[in-house]
């Protein structure tokens, strides 16, 4: 299917873009890897685009040609292909990149699989979540991807990469990095929730479990245990300690709640909403830079602690090589004391701070890509003159640059 000259504004969340002359949307995965093979192949400039939700598109037209992601497909993979050390709890499932992520989670919660109930309410498609690893609430998708179905713009050919592959690291991947290409589907590995009954799980923690697709599998009398709570934020919201599980349904329920409270949910009643989620990410620095910066400044440590060494009595043990240990600061926690607070916009700028997350970037109504940029610049000059920290942008920049 090919649409003539489209505003890119209406297929990004946060309704920015110029006019896209040519957007095709290839109904099946076939169709998709033809299409965008056919266009690499001719030299034409391709843009491909998910759910438009992490990217930021600039104002001026878009010559080539766009290629909406738009497939759809959940497949249980069966027992027989799967690995002979595969854990019998495990479900594998095989996803089409066009799916929505957001409507996979549901799916997977209403049949009592868990692994990825925490990152309910992240909008875009399932093709994208690998290219920015995504994550929330203690939950990161390289804990569950087994793979990517890849069509390589280099080679032209489709191959499966093992996640381990991918380099996939705080919102990044290989993908990210600079590896051209498509996503066609993704595979993940989710766990079996143990099983409760319904009238165990009421009270605090409700079972309201989303209705998904048809295909999903009915638990009339029984729903099923959530990965352990590993977010503090999320285990407060549930009243439970860290580490505890609770009824899967009543997680996805919570996180829902958390993320619409702060303009994360994408809701046609929420100004605060047009947005790219995050615009920014933590920045990851050295723990003897984030030393200087003030004692209240949140940060937490990104390496693992170091093993413990048990030596025979007498033994003189092997110093350890000198290195630097990285720490993770709150984005979010810098704006905020470097004189940026929510609901900031510059002078007649029509992009202005979220009103409930200082991370986010939002459309007030009719703002353009530069007026966006601007005041990300803005926070950005603010940020490295107060504390020497440069922000760096989550959404994929299109024809636009910070």
């Amino acid at each position: 299917m090919t649409d003539p000259t489209v505003r890119l504004a209406d297929l990004t969340t946060l309704r920015v873009g110029g006019t896209a002359h040519t957007v095709v949307s290839p109904a099946t995965p076939q169709e998709l890897i033809e299409a965008v093979g056919e266009l690499w192949a001719s030299g034409e400039e391709v843009l491909l685009l998910g759910g438009g939700s992490n990217v930021l598109v600039g104002d001026d037209d878009f010559d080539g040609t766009v290629v909406r992601v738009v497939t759809r497909g959940i497949d249980r993979v069966s027992s027989t292909s799967m690995p002979d050390d595969a854990d019998d709890a495990t479900v594998r499932l095989r996803v089409q990149a066009g799916e929505s992520w957001d409507a996979l989670v549901a799916y997977t919660v209403a049949n009592g699989w868990t692994g990825i109930e925490a990152l309910s309410g992240i909008p875009g498609s399932c093709g994208a979540a690998p290219i920015q690893n995504i994550g929330a609430y203690g939950q990161e998708l390289s804990s569950v991807l087994v793979s990517v179905e890849f069509l390589d713009y280099l080679t032209g050919e489709v191959e499966r990469i093992p996640a381990a592959d991918l380099d996939l690291g705080y919102r990044t991947s290989a993908l990210k990095a600079g590896r051209e290409g498509l996503v066609v589907s993704i595979e993940l590995d989710l766990a079996l929730g143990e099983p409760v009954a319904l009238e165990a799980s009421r009270g605090r923690h409700a079972i309201a479990v989303d209705e998904a697709d048809d295909t999903s599998d009915p638990m009339p009398a029984m729903t099923a245990l959530s990965a352990p709570v590993a977010y503090a934020q999320l285990a407060g919201a549930l009243g439970v300690d860290l580490g505890q599980r609770v009824p899967i349904a009543a997680l996805r329920e919570t996180v829902l709640r958390l993320r619409a409270s702060k303009g994360m949910v994408l809701d046609a009643n929420d100004p605060d909403s047009v947005s790219a989620g995050s615009f920014f990410t933590n920045p990851i620095v050295t723990e003897n830079f984030a030393r200087a910066l003030p004692e209240a400044a949140p940060r937490w440590p990104v390496d693992p602690e170091p093993e413990t060494t048990v030596l025979p009595l007498g033994a003189v043990p092997t110093p350890a090589p000198a290195r630097e240990y990285l720490v993770k600061l709150s984005a979010a926690w810098l704006i905020e004391h470097a004189g940026v607070g929510r609901g900031f916009t510059l002078p007649g700028s029509r992009a202005a701070v979220s009103s409930k997350h200082t991370l986010a970037l939002t459309n007030r109504g009719g703002a353009t890509a530069a007026e966006i940029s601007e005041l990300a610049r803005y926070i950005q000059t603010r940020v490295m003159s107060e504390f020497g920290v440069r922000l760096h942008p989550e959404p994929v920049l299109v024809n636009t640059a910070l």
